[in-house]
């Protein structure tokens, strides 16, 4: 039976919040429910696991912004705080023949043999990380914030020096990251950091034009000026953009829901270090259980749909509801909102959809799996003993509500046996570098 969206829209909260409450009330209205989001703008939501799988490759549903009907009509105003998910240039605002020749340009960095290359690097960076996560805590009286220290720097390094983007620009290139994506950006605010972030990209490509080295970034530069339609300039920021965002924001916040996960779950985490689970195990469970993304923006039905009995008008922007999926109990069972590593697998092999599914399947998935997967290995190897310095419930949640994570994770290392170690590696004449 049909319905339409007769129930009231869920007004979305732009600065963010705990999504698993929210979305347990929505998803029993419904697996797709309207929302309101900012600005009084309408849209849907798509919550329930398999009406977001149906809809994720649904043949008349796009990408490409010209089919957002408020925004073509010329009624979203120029600071709206959700417009650079929409608007920009690259694989997700790309459908068909575009997509196809844009993810192909990127996609060559992300294969499972140029990812795997990538491991001893991965490696090296983790521990020089773990180590400045002990220097922070010793000077912190044990504690220290793990995303700042160690989720943040590893995915950012990671995929700054595959595009060959110079450390001097890291930091800022987070910092307005964050604000570009922010749901609760007040107009100025998000002009002003779309600006500075295009002008730090062209800055970027400049550069590397000028003196191309073996990274990304000049590729994709190389590929703009074969002439014809290979690569845009719009399309070559727009990219550089995504892949920046993309490539760190989804990884660090993995691994800061992994960590927070297995520190309220010490049961899982004794699971993994008896061997009836893998640290692989982990980074899949929490996919589901506490994706890194709650409602990513946007899709558009190219005519009206009815998914899972509701329609939804066309060129309606639709979320993708991935927190909510991943505890649908229509799809994982009463028990969906248990943290289980060892979670057998669905029986059509699609475990969740906190990473997309069909053509815009996340292309840096495997990145992000091996990233995660050396970062929760290595971190409670060397701290064994560590945990949360903070009440799970007191955490800040991530301000908008885009990404699901907590602004801070201060954990409590093992520092006992942390000095132990630190001393015994001093004092071991076979250690290189003693």
């Amino acid at each position: 039976m049909e319905t339409s969206s007769a129930r009231p829209p869920y007004r979305l909260d732009p600065s963010g919040g705990c999504p698993h409450a929210v979305n347990a009330r929505l998803l029993a209205g419904g697996a797709v429910a309207p929302v309101e989001l900012p600005g009084g703008i309408g849209g849907m939501a798509v919550l329930g696991h398999e009406a977001l799988k149906e809809f994720l490759q649904h043949p008349e549903v796009a990408k490409d912004a010209h089919h957002f009907t408020e925004l073509r009509e010329g009624r979203i105003p120029a600071g709206w705080s959700l417009l650079t998910f929409a608007t920009v240039r690259g694989m997700t605002t790309a459908d068909g023949a575009d997509h196809r020749r844009l993810r192909a340009l990127a996609g060559r960095a992300f294969t499972p043999r140029r990812v795997e290359q990538l491991r001893p690097s991965i490696e090296e960076l983790t521990t020089h990380l773990l180590d400045d996560l002990a220097r922070a805590a010793a000077a912190g009286d044990g504690v220290a914030d793990l995303r700042r220290h160690f989720a943040l720097p590893l995915p950012m390094g990671v995929i700054c020096e595959l595009l060959g983007v110079d450390v001097v620009f890291r930091d800022r290139l987070h910092h307005l990251g964050n604000r570009v994506v922010a749901t609760d950006s007040e107009p100025a605010d998000a002009i002003a950091a779309n600006r500075e972030l295009v002008a730090i990209l062209g800055e970027i490509v400049a550069a590397k034009a000028a003196a191309p080295a073996d990274d990304l970034t000049s590729a994709l530069i190389a590929a703009r000026d074969e002439g014809g339609d290979r690569l845009g300039d719009e399309e070559l920021i727009g990219t550089l953009l995504l892949m920046i965002i993309a490539g760190h924001e989804t990884t660090l916040n993995l691994i800061t829901n992994a960590v927070r996960a297995l520190c309220a779950h010490r049961d899982q985490l004794d699971l993994v270090r008896a061997g009836r689970a893998s640290w692989a195990d982990v980074a899949e469970e929490t996919l589901r259980w506490d994706a890194p993304v709650s409602y990513f923006p946007f899709r558009y039905p190219v005519r009206d749909l009815t998914v899972d009995g509701t329609r939804i008008p066309a060129g309606t922007p639709v979320l993708a509801g991935y927190s909510a999926a991943g505890r649908d109990p229509a799809a994982h069972g009463p028990d969906a909102d248990r943290f289980d590593v060892t979670r057998p697998a669905r029986p059509d092999a699609v475990r969740h959809l906190s990473l997309g599914h069909g053509a815009h399947y996340c292309l840096g998935a495997p990145l992000a799996r091996l990233e995660t997967g050396i970062a929760l290995e290595r971190l409670f190897t060397r701290f064994p003993g560590l945990e949360l310095a903070a009440a799970d419930a007191d955490l800040a949640p991530h301000a908008g509500f885009v990404g699901n994570s907590v602004r801070i994770l201060p954990v409590r290392l093992d520092q006992v046996r942390e000095s132990q170690q630190m001393s015994a590696d001093h004092n071991d004449p076979g250690r290189p570098g003693t």
